[in-house]
């Protein structure tokens, strides 16, 4: 990894200027403040807890364990392929921009179409996920302290409450929201700290690391032993996305060429350590798997707790554990409201002269921040007849954003030395970091489409691969009847240029050049 000085000396709205755009989003966020909204939303206490009840019956210990180490690499060879490709391209619109450079200019805007739209959907699933889960962990620590009887229906409103309140928190609480995702990172990290100390010092007695490390439990109905270990890597993978918010969140921070990959970079490499300490912490610290997998709470990391820390300090860290995902859905909302913004400043969403609009009081993108909150929504409403939409969901956020992260990296391999590196880089490097980053992506959008549970039934179907089709369908139909004449068309403005004094504008892109 190389970080030369920029030789350009240009300045942040000089450089978005360059790019094609006026800056019009505040630009307040430090670097720690740029890194701080990815590692919140990776957030290890939020992805980590509320799929290890999927972990442990999708290939138990050994495949928690390893399954982290494993796709923590992967992912770390992804996101460095990202963030040199986000050095150089520092704006809000991130993946489908950068998609529409690299690519040859015959095909430019079809990449980044296709890539943009992909990015969305990951990003709402992704939305939705995080507040699903915390609305999971909320209702079994209602169920614990008052006897809430937890039911899908009440998950439900649970999950619809918490959207709004994150919702509520971006319209009106901006300068806050700014505050919060800087405690978050002190949040995770003594969190983290506190709940594996506690339960590597407090219970009596803890699991042998052959049971950590060499566990297999298979309770899917799936023989086959390796194609359960493969599926129970999800639980990892998921874990680790929303690092993209970096890129997403440059035009509002400082020195964002380097800010910006340096906190897509740091957020993985520290939410792997940490995942790594958390997971072990609750794996060693079981009391009873059985247990634990037919909690009343119907989350098994709070029983583990419980059990292992006694009632009154498991519920403490069980809040620990809700704040954190509260933190991470907060941030989460943010970074989807900035896509949706750039998307629609961009005219690629139905009704985006209503997305792109900007809170001329707080210079958010407010009606952007709804659609999220609304979108997630949306896709967590299947819980209420399907028993693993939540996995569901999960498999839409890793698949549609890993095709967005990926596509920019195969463009940028092809591109090979025509590539103009920004300040941050690879050097060397490069090409070999893209190629595994791409074999990784390929793999996982094939394996998480994959049936989950045997036998297949519409209780438990994996509807992943139909929300993508329909996005995808959607997609593609736009393109071919309207889109592709307007769509980042070189010396056009279209529905980009703002048409109230409470929106963005910007100036048409240039052409990008074919390699």
């Amino acid at each position: 990894m190389t970080d030369d000085a920029k030789a350009s000396g240009l300045s942040d709205e000089e450089r978005l200027a360059q790019l094609g755009y006026t800056q019009v989003l505040a630009r307040r966020m430090s670097a720690f403040s740029n890194y701080a909204v990815s590692f919140t939303i990776i957030s290890v206490l939020s992805g980590c807890l509320t799929l290890y009840l999927f972990g442990m019956n999708t290939g138990g210990p050994a495949v928690i364990t390893w399954g982290w180490v494993v796709v923590g690499l992967m992912t770390l060879f992804v996101g460095l392929a990202m963030a040199e490709i986000c050095s150089a391209y520092p704006t809000s619109a991130g993946l489908y921009f950068w998609a529409h450079r690299l690519a040859p200019a015959r095909s430019a805007a079809a990449w980044a179409w296709f890539t943009g739209w992909f990015n969305v959907l990951g990003q709402v699933a992704v939305t939705a996920g995080i507040d699903f889960g915390a609305a999971s962990f909320l209702g079994a620590y209602l169920n614990l302290q008052f006897g809430f009887e937890v039911t899908p229906g009440r998950t439900i409103l649970l999950f619809a409450a918490i959207l709004l309140l994150h919702g509520l928190l971006n319209t009106f609480g901006v300068r806050v929201v700014g505050l919060l995702n800087s405690v978050s990172v002190w949040w995770h990290v003594l969190g983290v700290a506190v709940i594996a100390g506690a339960l590597a010092l407090v219970p009596d007695r803890h699991q042998p690391a052959s049971f950590v490390f060499g566990e297999f439990v298979n309770n899917t109905g799936w023989s086959s032993g390796a194609y359960v270990v493969l599926l129970g890597l999800l639980m990892a993978q998921y874990t680790f996305t929303g690092y993209d918010a970096s890129a997403h969140m440059t035009e509002e921070t400082r020195d964002a060429s380097t800010a910006g990959p340096k906190g897509i970079v740091r957020s993985i490499w520290t939410s792997w350590a940490a995942g790594f300490v958390l997971l072990l912490g609750f794996t060693f610290a079981i009391q009873s798997y059985e247990g634990a997998l037919t909690s009343p709470t119907g989350a098994p990391p709070a029983q583990i707790l419980l059990d292992a820390l006694g009632a009154t300090a498991g519920k403490l860290l069980l809040l620990v554990v809700i704040g954190a995902q509260l933190f991470c859905g907060m941030a989460s909302v943010t970074a989807n409201s900035r896509m949706i913004y750039a998307f629609s400043r961009d005219g690629a969403l139905p009704f985006s002269r209503l997305w792109r609009t900007v809170s001329p009081r707080t210079r958010t993108p407010v009606a952007a921040v709804w659609l999220a909150a609304g979108g997630a929504l949306a896709l967590g409403l299947p819980y209420l007849i399907n028993v693993t939409a939540y996995a569901a969901v999960t498999s839409i956020a890793v698949i549609g954003l890993y095709l967005a992260y990926v596509i920019p990296t195969l463009l940028r391999v092809r591109k090979g030395a025509a590539f103009q590196r920004g300040p941050w880089h690879l050097g060397r490097w490069s090409r070999a970091v893209g190629m595994v980053a791409v074999a990784w992506v390929g793999f996982i959008t094939v394996l998480f489409m994959l049936p989950q549970v045997s036998p297949v039934t519409w209780e438990t179907f994996n509807y992943a691969p139909v929300a993508v089709l329909v996005v995808l369908g959607f997609a593609a139909i736009w393109w071919r009847v309207s889109a592709r004449h307007w769509f980042l068309a070189p010396g056009r403005t279209g529905d980009r240029a703002g048409d109230s004094a409470g929106e963005g504008t910007a100036a048409a892109p240039a052409e990008p050049v074919d390699p």
